[in-house]
């Protein structure tokens, strides 16, 4: 039986079913061969090179889920080599929980507003939606910034929650 040359795997056809080498050829100098042509790119790539081929670690995957909170976090759950990986999942489930939180801690804040500004006190709720606001956004610029350092951070509620989905 034949072995490839350049990563020396069992080669049974014209092509090394590993690294796509012709049977006869020489290694190359640079590193891997292309695929043959006709073959997809990745054909016969290992799982490691195909999750390094997408270009984002995990850390920088983890924190681009936050960024756009759902829109993010959902994209990160449904793409191929980002829904296998746990701490990446985890992200993006804290990421569309706390964006959600957001949403109904602003729908309620909202509801308390107009209810207080109908006794004619406009200028104590005045201050309430941009620090509401500013709270936020503080806490994803910190999920952001902690995650792209590999730091997984658990919100209180909303983290358990995640780390039972991921």
């Amino acid at each position: 039986m034949p072995f490839c040359a350049n990563c020396g795997s069992a080669v049974e056809g014209r092509f090394c079913p590993k690294c796509g080498t012709p049977l006869g050829a020489a290694a190359p100098v640079g590193g891997a061969a292309p695929p043959p042509s006709g073959a997809p790119v990745g054909a016969g790539a290992t799982p490691a090179a195909g999750a390094a081929s997408t270009g984002l670690t995990e850390n920088a995957a983890a924190a681009l889920c936050y960024v756009l909170g759902l829109i993010t976090g959902i994209l990160f759950l449904v793409l191929e080599p980002y829904n296998r990986n746990r701490t990446i999942r985890f992200h993006a489930f804290q990421a569309i929980f706390f964006n959600v939180a957001w949403i109904v801690v602003w729908i309620v804040i909202g509801i308390l507003t107009s209810m207080i500004n109908m006794t004619g006190l406009f200028f104590g709720t005045f201050f309430l939606y941009p620090l509401i606001g500013l709270v936020f956004f503080v806490i994803y610029i910190y999920l952001i910034v902690s995650a792209y350092q590999g730091k997984s951070v658990v919100l209180p509620i909303i983290g358990p929650l995640a780390q039972k989905q991921a």
